[in-house]
């Protein structure tokens, strides 16, 4: 760790611990940490479906959505409302070791990822868990943090113990500087305060590794997958993923839209990430059979993408054929995700609108 400038960032913080802003937002820390830590082991399991709408859409990581109950309902549907109480006390009071209900929870629900996880557990537990997200991995890569994940399927229980430590060494440094009562939650304000515009200043740029085995390709096809349907249901599209198309098609992604009274236009991505390029072509052929899918597209790293041009020589496929780099998925992913977030804190659109049946 780079404690030079750590050092910098922590004597700006100190400046501001005066300001109105930062009482603020040390007054909305403290409040969340209070009332998510109401929610006791009994208090989980009697949860209702409202309690659960407004424990999950109050965290800082469902920012991005305007209709938070569309994606509360999309939850639900997709893991059972028991089962994500049962998993939630697992998480947040499970007597096994972090890495394993990490990992588990990651594992065996959808829907809910590192970001959503790691700030219950922040909450839940301010002084042992620290918020992870891709702010995290910025601000510690600012700081000369070595071997930090960059997918979302490198985010393991494993890693995340990893963050923890380090973010208790910044807490720790932090102590000896002259700031009381530090929490991990208050590590995560000094990186989105002081740390975050630095690395703006920096123009670091994280460099990815390959892919090197099998697995770690089917992880990062589910993260891509993911962001593509997150894409399209911030553009306003219906966005699913694994739709069956056309007959023997089952595809990653469909985006679909309804052109008032005369039906819907639909476009589907299927992503690559390693495996059978034919595959992915016979898939987009099939697709494009549909008469409501208005465009077909691939979706992978420069490297195969070329090898699908090549591959789809068949006139019926080329000239419909769209080529999406998975890095250019990467950035309209955050980009879309930062405007969304900065436009819902505006609160044009009540909340109570989202509530109704």
């Amino acid at each position: 760790m780079n404690e030079k400038k750590l050092l910098t960032a922590i004597k700006l913080f100190k400046k501001r611990q005066n300001s109105d802003k930062f009482r603020v937002n040390m007054q909305e820390r403290n409040e969340r940490i209070l009332y998510y830590q109401s929610f006791t082991i009994d208090k989980i399991k009697d949860m209702t479906l409202d309690d659960f709408y407004a424990y999950i859409s109050n965290l800082w990581s469902m920012l991005i959505w305007g209709n938070k109950k569309y994606i509360v309902d999309k939850l639900i549907n997709e893991n059972g409302f028991e089962k994500l109480k049962e998993y939630l006390i697992f998480l947040l009071y499970g007597k096994e070791n972090i890495e394993i209900r990490w990992d588990k929870f990651l594992t065996d629900i959808k829907g809910l990822g590192p970001s959503t996880i790691s700030e219950l557990l922040s909450y839940s537990n301010p002084d042992e868990y620290m918020i992870l997200n891709k702010t995290t991995i910025k601000c510690f890569d600012y700081l000369d943090i070595p071997k930090l994940p960059i997918h979302n399927y490198q985010f393991t229980g494993k890693k995340y113990i990893e963050i923890c430590n380090t973010a208790k060494k910044i807490a720790e440094i932090m102590r000896t500087e002259g700031i009381n009562k530090i929490s991990l939650l208050i590590v995560d304000f000094l990186l989105w305060d002081e740390i975050l515009p630095l690395t703006d200043k920096s123009k670091i740029q994280i460099i990815e590794k390959e892919i090197k085995d099998i697995k770690e390709s089917k992880s990062l096809h589910e993260e891509i997958k993911q962001k593509v349907v997150d894409i399209g249901r911030l553009l306003g599209f219906t966005s699913n993923a694994e739709v069956q198309i056309a007959k023997g098609a089952k595809v990653d992604v469909v985006w679909e839209v309804n052109i008032g009274n005369m039906g819907t236009v639909n476009y589907v991505f299927e992503i690559q990430t390693n495996g059978s390029i034919d595959s992915l072509i016979l898939n987009l052929l099939k697709a494009k059979n549909n008469a409501c899918v208005q465009s077909i597209v691939a979706v992978s790293d420069a490297k195969q993408l070329e090898r699908i041009r090549q591959e789809a020589c068949i006139d019926d496929i080329q000239k419909n054929l769209k080529y999406w780099d998975i890095e250019d998925v990467i950035e309209v992913h955050d980009c879309l995700s930062k405007a969304h977030t900065i436009i819902n804190q505006l609160e044009l659109v009540p909340t109570s609108l989202f509530n109704k049946d």
